[in-house]
C-alpha cells in the first residue's frame, strides 16, 4: 500500500490565492448603477433688493429687539412667552430628542462592551449533533444526558469606519440638531413677534377707543342741542334723530373695539399659555417711535440673520452626509469582535484555568447581491437632498421677498403718515379757530363742537396709519430675523 503525503500550498501561493479571492470579492461588491444630478443651491446675486427700496432708517435689528420700545408690560409678556409658550416647550423638546439622537450615532462609533453570564441547564439529544454526550460514560468524560453548563467573560465589538460611513451619520445627526436649535430660535422670533402685534393691537384699540370717546361727547352734545331746539319749535325732529343716529354709531363702534381688545387679549393668552384669569391686565400707553429699517445690503447676510433659513440650510447639510452614508454602504465593510472568559460544560469546571476561553474574530463583509436595495436606498437619499434643496431656494426667495414688500410698504406708509399729519394740522387750525370765536362770543359753542369732529376723524386716520407702520415694523424685524447671528458657513455644495 502505497501512503500518500498530503500537499500543503507554499506561503507565497497561499497568500496569492487569498488576494485574488478579495479582489474578486471587491469586483462583485454591489455597484453605483445611477446617481442622480445634484440640484444647486441659489446664487448670491438672486439675494438682492431692487434699487428703489430703502428707508430712511438703516440696520439690522439687534438681539432682544423688543426691548428698544422701553415697555416694561411689552418685555414681561414676551419674557413669559419665550418661558412658557407650549411651542416653545415642543420646540426644546425636539432639541432635546436631537441631542439624545447625536449621542446614540456617536455611541455606535465607539468599542463596545458587553459583560456577560449565563447558565444553562439542558438535556443533550442522544440523536443530535452532540448525541454521545447524552450518554453516561463518566470514564470517557460522559455524564449525560443532563448538564449544568457556563459562561462568564466580556464580549466587546468594534467596527472600523474605513469609508467614513459612520463620521457621516454623525455630522447627519449633528446637522439635525443645528437645524432644530435654528428651529428654536426661529419659534422664539415667531412668539415675540406675534405677542408683539397682539400688544400693540391692544394698545392701539385703546387710543382708538380715547378718540372715539371724544367723538361721542360731540354727538352726545348735538343730541342734546337739536333737543333743546326742537323743544322750543325751532327745528324740527329730523335733526334730533339724525343727530341721536350718529351717536348711536359712534357707540357701536366703541363696542366694537372693545370686542377687538377681548380677542386681542384671549389671543395673547393662548400664545404665552396663560390660565383664564392669569394674564395682567395690560395699562394704555403711548405708543412707541418707529426704530425699524432696512440694511444697505442683503446678499449673504441674509441667510446668517434668519433662523429658519439657517434650519433649512443645516437639514440640506444633513442631506449631503445622509449621501455620503448611501454610498458608503455600496463598500466592504470591516469589524473586529472578542471575547474573554470562561465557559465551561460543568460548572464546578467553570473558574478553572482550562476553562479560560479567548475568542478575536475579524469580519469582512461585503454587499454583492442586494436586489437593487442599495441604489433604492442612493436614489431615495438624492431625492431627498434635491427637494431640500429647491425648498431652501424657494424660501431664500421668499425671505427676500417678504423684505421687500414690508420695507416698499412701509415706505409708502411714511409718506401717507406725512401727508396725514399735515392734513390733520389744517384741520386742527380749523378746530382751534372755531373754539377761539366762541370763547371770544363770536362764535356758538355748538359751532366750536361741531369742528371738533372732523379733526378727531383725521387723528382716527392717523392713528390707524401709525398702527400699520408699527405693525408693519415688527413684521420687517421678523423678515430680517429679530437679532439673530450665525455664521454664514461655507456655501452648499451638492455631493
Amino acid at each position: 500500500m502505497i501512503k500518500r503525503e498530503r500537499f500543503t500550498p507554499p506561503l507565497f501561493l497561499r497568500r496569492a490565492v487569498l488576494t485574488a479571492l478579495i479582489g474578486c470579492g471587491l469586483a462583485g461588491c454591489a455597484l453605483i448603477h445611477h446617481d442622480g444630478k445634484p440640484i444647486d443651491a441659489i446664487r448670491p446675486e438672486q439675494i438682492r433688493l431692487a434699487d428703489d427700496i430703502h428707508l430712511a432708517r438703516d440696520g439690522w435689528p439687534s438681539a432682544r429687539w423688543w426691548t428698544a420700545y422701553g415697555d416694561p408690560q411689552l418685555n414681561g409678556l414676551i419674557e413669559r412667552a419665550l418661558a412658557d409658550a407650549p411651542t416653545m416647550l415642543i420646540a426644546r423638546g425636539r432639541v432635546a430628542q436631537a441631542q439624545s439622537d447625536v449621542e446614540l450615532v456617536k455611541a455606535g462609533t465607539n468599542l463596545q462592551v458587553t459583560a456577560l453570564g449565563a447558565i444553562d441547564r439542558e438535556h443533550v439529544s442522544g440523536n443530535g449533533f452532540l448525541g454521545p454526550f447524552a450518554l453516561n460514560v463518566p470514564a470517557e468524560g460522559f455524564t449525560g444526558p443532563w448538564y449544568t453548563s457556563g459562561i462568564v467573560g466580556l464580549g466587546a465589538s468594534l467596527d472600523v469606519d474605513l469609508w467614513g460611513k459612520q463620521r457621516a451619520q454623525v455630522a447627519a445627526s449633528l446637522g439635525v440638531h443645528n437645524a432644530r436649535l435654528a428651529e428654536l430660535a426661529a419659534i422664539e422670533l415667531e412668539i415675540s413677534t406675534d405677542v408683539a402685534q397682539l400688544y400693540y393691537g391692544i394698545q392701539t384699540t385703546y387710543q382708538v377707543i380715547d378718540l372715539l370717546g371724544q367723538s361721542r361727547e360731540v354727538a352726545a352734545f348735538a343730541v342734546e342741542t337739536h333737543q333743546a331746539r326742537a323743544a322750543r319749535g325751532l327745528e324740527p325732529q329730523t335733526q334730533t334723530q339724525e343727530a341721536r343716529a350718529g351717536l348711536l354709531a359712534v357707540q357701536q363702534q366703541i363696542v366694537v373695539a372693545q370686542g377687538q381688545i377681548k380677542q386681542f387679549r384671549e389671543s395673547l393668552r393662548a400664545l404665552i399659555g396663560a390660565g383664564a384669569d392669569d394674564l395682567p391686565v395690560i395699562q394704555p400707553v403711548p405708543l412707541p417711535p418707529l426704530q425699524a429699517g432696512l440694511p444697505s445690503t442683503l446678499s449673504y447676510e441674509l441667510l446668517a440673520r434668519r433662523p429658519d433659513l439657517q434650519a433649512m440650510r443645516w437639514y440640506v447639510q444633513a442631506s449631503f452626509d445622509r449621501i455620503d452614508v448611501a454610498k458608503a454602504a455600496f463598500y466592504p465593510s470591516f469589524d473586529i469582535k472578542a471575547f474573554f472568559g470562561v465557559n465551561a460544560l460543568h460548572l464546578a469546571d467553570l473558574f478553572t484555568h482550562a476553562s479560560q476561553q479567548i475568542n478575536l474574530i475579524p469580519g469582512l463583509y461585503l454587499p454583492i447581491f442586494d436586489g437593487g436595495r442599495l441604489n433604492a436606498n442612493l436614489g431615495g437619499a438624492r431625492t431627498a437632498s434635491n427637494t431640500l434643496i429647491e425648498q431652501y431656494n424657494e424660501a431664500v426667495l421668499n425671505a427676500v421677498r417678504d423684505v421687500a414688500a414690508t420695507g416698499s410698504r412701509l415706505q409708502d406708509l411714511d409718506t401717507e403718515a406725512e401727508l396725514q399729519t399735515q392734513k390733520t394740522q389744517a384741520v386742527s387750525f380749523a378746530s382751534q379757530s372755531a373754539e377761539g370765536h366762541y370763547r371770544s362770543g363770536l362764535g356758538s359753542r355748538f359751532t366750536a363742537t361741531q369742528a371738533r369732529e372732523p379733526l378727531i376723524e383725521e387723528r382716527l386716520a392717523l392713528l390707524k396709519i401709525t398702527g400699520q407702520q408699527l405693525s408693519g415694523e415688527i413684521t420687517l424685524t421678523k423678515a430680517l430675523g429679530g437679532g439673530y447671528k450665525s455664521d454664514p458657513g461655507v456655501a452648499l455644495t451638492p455631493r
